[in-house]
């Protein structure tokens, strides 16, 4: 009688300005924290990180902008933006990193791509068929002698 349509929204979280929230943080939409969180923060979508914002974090999410303050561990599949007036204080793992002019990063970074990632073990499969070839050519030349 009742189909359950069960449909994710991208319905925006915001910890607006003069808010101090601590825990941990799951959200499939994206996050725009203007106040001051603590706990570590996973998300499907963004996370930004406003110029009023302070984050002591732990972060994973698709694209984060920071124009505010964090302090932690950052990890995106996508780009990090830290803008003129954002701070960073901690270690990235991201896709693509970009530092507006007056930003501060303090850490150290890692870039991993995924179309590297996949290549690796394509050009090591690759390796081991070569090397498999040179074999049975070897083993033919002595079974010819």
């Amino acid at each position: 009688m009742f189909k359950e349509n069960k449909r994710l929204t991208a319905t925006d979280t915001l910890i607006g300005q003069g808010t101090q929230i601590e825990g941990k943080l799951t959200s499939e939409a994206g996050i725009r924290i203007e106040g001051e969180y603590r706990g570590d923060i996973e998300c499907s979508g963004d996370v930004i990180i406003g110029e009023c914002g302070i984050a002591k974090s732990n972060i994973k999410a698709r694209d984060i902008i920071i124009a505010g303050k964090v302090f932690g561990e950052i990890v995106t599949k996508g780009r990090l933006t830290i803008t003129a007036s954002g701070q960073l204080h901690g270690n990235v793992t991201a896709h693509t990193l970009l530092i507006q002019d007056g930003g501060t990063f303090n850490g150290s970074c890692r870039m991993e791509r995924a179309q590297e990632a996949k290549a690796r073990p394509a050009a090591d499969g690759e390796q081991a068929q070569q090397q498999a070839k040179e074999a049975d050519i070897k083993e033919k030349a002595k079974q010819a002698v």
